[in-house]
């Protein structure tokens, strides 16, 4: 199995980190792909992912899948070993629920801030292959929706030990790539938030966090 990674990059690393956190790290091939150099462009990548973005995994047989929660769940399935994403119906639901909510706030609102204002993003406003010009006005609500999700994540984390509840699972992995993300865009998180920064700390300190 080969897994292409992008250093630097939020959405491989969100898979990284779960590779990591499965102990597999030995057992898949990674593969780097230069995003700054436009590698995902070139036609021996679209034949991987034609959507010309990472991650993407490709499995043994010649399958290739793309998108970072995709992946997770073929691992998670192939791997069920400590589980990440839930062992009851419950847990399933609750901690899909988390890790959407961490993603449409946190990563999306991050992404929108990056690809509306980044020199480096100009016509980049999407992934993939289609050029997409920048909108000053969408970077403007993504700080909001960023501003949004350390709040409720601020809240839910006085309830719960973890994102998803008693247990580490994707959604503490998504919502740690998302703050960093948004991180790099001087969106931190607010030092009233104390239960966040808490968690944060806790969570950053994980091997696989480093990875």
């Amino acid at each position: 199995m080969k897994f292409y990674d992008c250093q630097p990059a939020p959405s491989p690393r969100r898979v990284r980190i779960f590779i990591a956190e499965k102990g597999l790290l030995d057992r898949i091939e990674i593969v780097p792909v230069d995003l700054r150099g436009g590698a995902h462009f070139k036609p021996e990548f679209e034949r991987i992912n034609p959507f010309r973005t990472l991650p993407a995994l490709e499995l043994d047989d010649g399958t290739c899948i793309s998108e970072s929660i995709a992946c997770c769940k073929y691992i998670e399935a192939a791997f069920p070993e400590p589980p990440l994403m839930g062992r009851t119906p419950k847990e399933q639901g609750v901690i899909a629920m988390w890790e959407h909510r961490c993603e449409w706030d946190g990563f999306i609102g991050g992404a929108e801030m990056l690809r509306n204002t980044a020199p480096g993003m100009k016509d980049r406003g999407l992934t993939g292959p289609l050029a997409f010009e920048q909108i000053p006005a969408l970077a403007d609500r993504g700080r909001k929706r960023i501003t949004w999700f350390h709040d409720f994540l601020e809240k839910r984390l006085a309830e719960t030990a973890y994102v998803g509840g008693d247990a580490y699972s994707i959604a503490d992995i998504t919502a740690l790539i998302s703050i960093d993300f948004a991180a790099r865009q001087k969106a931190d998180i607010p030092e009233s938030h104390t239960n966040l920064k808490r968690w944060y700390d806790q969570i950053n300190a994980r091997p696989s966090s480093k990875i």
